[in-house]
């Protein structure tokens, strides 16, 4: 059986003293929000990199098809 992350933390801090336990535990709490939005991010990315990889691949075929024309950016 694996030890999960909190675990193998949970011992390292056993051996600290109070004082620097609690200087951890105010490092992560401090950046607990950012790195929940970095999960966040990291998600959406990985949801969002197969749709676009369709959009391109479907793109690509329509330049190859002769069905694309070349954007007009005086007409926006």
């Amino acid at each position: 059986m694996s030890v999960s992350g909190v675990q193998k933390l949970n011992k390292k801090l056993d051996g600290l003293p109070e004082d620097l336990r609690e200087r951890v535990a105010g490092y992560i709490s401090d950046h607990f929000e950012e790195i929940k939005d970095e999960l966040r991010w990291d998600e959406s990315f990985t949801r969002t990199s197969a749709r676009l990889s369709e959009f391109a691949r479907k793109a690509r075929e329509q330049i190859k098809a002769g069905k694309a024309e070349e954007l007009d950016f005086s007409k926006l």
